[in-house]
């Protein structure tokens, strides 16, 4: 087959993408293509996005390619290109073009008129074309209205179609939509908006923390966001089942979470076989299949709103609350480290105890979840204790650790 830059799926180019972004440093062999034809096509492919980002080397396994980004320095997500890669037919690109030829005049017309108008004006002009089925040209009719292309308004017993009228000026838009693409979980939409741009002009944004990556799952995001909106239930297809294949999960999506350290997104949802609230990690789903409404929907959703004050990031445990106390030795001089212990916590309060001690306090079903920012308060800790003692002891056990390995008064936490 010869080689296309365009893409039918972009599920391939996201996970090709993913080894060189996030894992990179790989060479063929490591990569895990299906051949070698397969994962020369789909580098050429990244390369004619990304050339200006590319770069290799070569090292005892051979080429290693990867991919380096300074997200400070770059106006634009260069991700997004995989979304604009779609392959088409020639039948869907020209039927495209020739309805909104027939349409641009403003008159509304009906499915036969405008089979006829086709048929008669534009078909003809062609030795060799095959006439237009009806009922290819009555789903893409239905296709554009749904997409907000087309209106339809019925008069007698037809359906006349005309163009949705575009009263929205654009360029008062510029900066909003120059935001939303990079600012955006759903900034995908953002960038194909600033491509209607005729005229580039230079941008007033610059982003210090920046998740390019996670443009890879727009796709699923959207896909994910619409089933919530219709209170539908998916089956999810997941990368990481037995054997590296895929596995399926039906589950009633919820709410999507995002870690404000490191872009992550997260699924909330509902599991039918588990039954219960159960987080999935975007960049696992592979395909998002849209299934009927969930008649419990609100039962499930007042299940999650219920558990959110006691999950601190997207582990649930084993649906057993842990009790997490640490106090804190702090300076009124210091107070800002107080501000900074009731800005930070997802659950739980925190109270003064004494003078110059503060107590946090929470219930939360993982424990675990806490360990890496209760590490950040060492130096001021004057007692931790969990009903988890697998927590607290590894907690002391690398407070110790760093004891040894930096030494400090007895006293000093």
């Amino acid at each position: 087959m010869a080689y296309s830059e365009l893409i039918k799926d972009v599920s391939r180019i996201r996970n090709y993408m993913r080894e060189f972004f996030v894992y990179g440093f790989k060479s063929r062999d490591e990569v895990g293509a299906k051949s070698a034809r397969s994962y020369d096509n789909e580098k050429r492919r990244i390369e004619s996005w990304l050339a200006d980002y590319m770069s290799f080397r070569q090292d005892a396994n051979g080429k290693a390619v990867f991919l380096s980004v300074d997200s400070r320095h770059i106006p634009h997500n260069p991700l997004y290109k995989a979304w604009k890669a779609a392959s088409f037919t020639k039948n869907d690109i020209s039927l495209h073009f020739i309805l909104l030829d027939i349409l641009a005049d403003g008159n509304p017309r009906s499915l036969s008129e405008l089979l006829d108008t086709i048929e008669d004006d534009y078909l003809s002009s062609f030795t060799y074309t095959e006439p237009l089925d009806e009922s290819t040209l009555r789903k893409k009719l239905k296709e554009y209205t749904e997409k907000g292309l087309l209106t339809t308004v019925k008069r007698g017993k037809q359906y006349l179609y005309s163009l949705s009228a575009d009263s929205v000026d654009l360029e008062t838009w510029r900066e909003a939509v120059t935001f939303f693409s990079e600012g955006s979980p759903l900034g995908v939409v953002g960038s194909f908006l600033l491509d209607k741009y005729e005229e580039q002009k230079p941008d007033v944004f610059s982003f210090k923390h920046r998740y390019l990556l996670f443009a890879l799952d727009n796709g699923s995001l959207l896909d994910l966001l619409t089933a919530v909106h219709l209170r539908q239930k998916v089956e999810l297809e997941l990368a990481g089942g037995k054997n590296g294949g895929a596995r399926q999960a039906v589950t009633v999506p919820l709410k999507i979470y995002i870690s404000t350290q490191g872009g992550r997104q997260y699924l909330a949802a509902y599991s039918l076989w588990r039954k219960k609230i159960t987080f999935f990690r975007l960049d696992t789903i592979v395909k998002v299949k849209p299934m009927e409404v969930e008649p419990e929907y609100d039962s499930y959703k007042s299940l999650l709103q219920n558990e959110q004050p006691h999950i601190w990031g997207v582990s649930c445990g084993q649906y057993r609350l842990e009790h997490i106390e640490l106090t804190l030795k702090v300076d009124p001089k210091d107070i800002h480290i107080v501000h900074r212990l009731e800005r930070e916590k997802r659950c739980g309060s925190v109270t003064e105890t004494s003078d110059n001690e503060w107590r946090f306090t929470a219930d939360v079903y993982d424990a675990w979840e806490l360990m890496p920012w209760l590490r950040t308060f060492i130096g001021r800790i004057s007692s931790l204790t969990c009903s988890n003692k697998k927590v607290e002891k590894q907690f002391w056990s690398d407070f110790s650790v760093l004891t040894k390995m930096y030494g400090g008064d007895d006293d000093a936490v």
